[in-house]
């Protein structure tokens, strides 16, 4: 707490140096910059996401999105009757957390962000808002489940974080929404595992917060092989485990190299299971597009969707015409990501609303937890989340089935949300 006050008490100072030394140039240099101040000050918005690296899936849309943002940003934010103009830089993790923690340094410390946004798995997420939290820097993230977010970063409940908030949905999400999708009296609740060693896969395997205790409760019984690394290039016990338990559900959370690797030596091994719901490898069109036809009939959660019944708050896109427009201009399928990209810079734009000073950091934090919107995920509201810097979006399960000459991800499970409508039934692998 200390650490960040005197991060704030800085920045004030800072504020308040340089417009000491605006007050001793030349006066036609100060009407000069009062006029600027006058027209539209500006205020800079500092954006990570792994553009490289394995997670680059996640960025695929960075470009469109921040094209459209910026449209959307060109005639200023209102605020108590002035325009601020919005200035976003945009870096890149390369999906690596030193590097993401690097970038959001050298954006708050150089680049002077007013505020900053991360997306994109705990490797990306959690070191920015470290980052942000240690320099007193009012930050917003998206795309990651909240526990790994929250007890990741060493949170406590009763306590939180000063300056980092985030919305996303949780395990206990993901959980129901993949009980549902397996609710099916055809398939034997035996479960096996896939959890890497990292933030994401440890929070997933967790014996308490994760799978295995929720699994469980629900009469299913779990196959879990333990942590793997991740890029791994060999699964042959995790296979060979499964096949002695009798597995026909294959879940858990991984990055797309490391499934198409175990994919292919299950398919080379006989392992045959009848349903497989896997997290974040399973996500993006090109990953099971890059599987071929053993992509078709895989099943992941969803997040979002051009089925989900929202609208931007910043555009007033559907959540069917941005993927519309996604594809249209890019000539590439929507991705889940999309929306939660988007809505970032919708909470963005409803924070500088209403802050008191958007140039106070402690007036853009008490702005972001005060967000009380409906954004294009959903809801966005800090003051009903699990714990107090987390708000929690509606989250259903699918599967990957061929239409036509395409392979579309269709909802087939909104027991979790049953505002998001479904567009098929779930159809077993084998």
């Amino acid at each position: 707490m200390h650490s960040i006050q005197q991060a704030r008490a800085f920045s004030r100072t800072r504020r308040t140096l340089l417009k000491a030394a605006a007050g001793l140039a030349a006066a036609p240099a100060v009407l000069r910059a009062t006029r600027a101040y006058a027209r539209e000050p500006v205020l800079r918005v500092g954006h990570v996401s792994p553009r490289t690296g394995p997670l680059a899936g996640f960025a695929e849309a960075d470009d469109y999105i921040l094209q459209g943002v910026a449209a959307a940003f060109a005639g200023g934010v209102r605020n108590n009757g002035r325009s601020w103009k919005i200035e976003i830089v945009s870096k890149d993790s390369q999906s690596n957390p030193n590097r993401a923690a690097a970038v959001a340094a050298d954006l708050i410390l150089t680049d002077e962000v007013d505020l900053i946004v991360a997306a994109s798995t705990p490797d990306t997420v959690n070191p920015v808002a470290d980052q942000a939290e240690a320099n007193g820097t009012p930050c917003i993230t998206t795309d990651c489940p909240w526990q790994p977010y929250f007890f990741g970063r060493n949170g406590r409940p009763g306590e939180g974080f000063e300056s980092t908030y985030h919305f996303f949905w949780g395990l206990e999400d993901v959980i129901a929404a993949f009980l549902a999708l397996w609710d099916d009296p055809r398939v034997a609740r035996k479960v096996g595992g896939l959890f890497p060693n990292d933030a994401d896969g440890n929070a997933w395997g967790d014996p308490v917060r994760g799978l295995p205790g929720a699994l469980a409760a629900a009469g299913f019984a779990l196959t879990d092989p333990g942590r793997y690394q991740p890029m791994s290039d060999d699964f042959s016990a995790q296979i060979a485990a499964f096949k002695a338990a009798g597995v026909e559900i294959v879940t858990g959370n991984m990055i797309p190299p490391d499934f198409a690797t175990f994919w292919s030596q299950a398919g080379q091994q006989g392992l045959k299971p009848r349903i497989v719901t896997i997290g974040k490898a399973l996500l993006f069109p090109s990953a099971v597009r890059a599987l071929g036809e053993r992509g078709v009939g895989l099943s992941s959660e969803i997040w979002w969707s051009p089925d989900h019944p929202f609208d931007s708050s910043l555009t007033g896109e559907s959540s069917r015409a941005l993927a519309q427009g996604y594809t249209r201009a890019t000539g590439r399928p929507w991705t889940q990501p999309i929306g939660f990209k988007h809505a970032l810079f919708e909470v963005v734009a409803d924070v500088v609303r209403r802050a008191a000073d958007p140039e106070d950091p402690a007036a853009l934090v008490e702005a972001i937890r005060g967000t009380a919107m409906t954004t294009l995920v959903g809801p966005v509201d800090w003051s009903s989340g699990p714990v107090r810097n987390v708000s929690k979006t509606p989250l259903v399960a699918g599967q990957w089935q061929k239409r036509g000459d395409r392979v579309e991800l269709v909802i087939t499970a909104n027991r979790t949300a049953p505002e998001i409508p479904v567009g098929g039934e779930l159809r077993l692998l084998a």
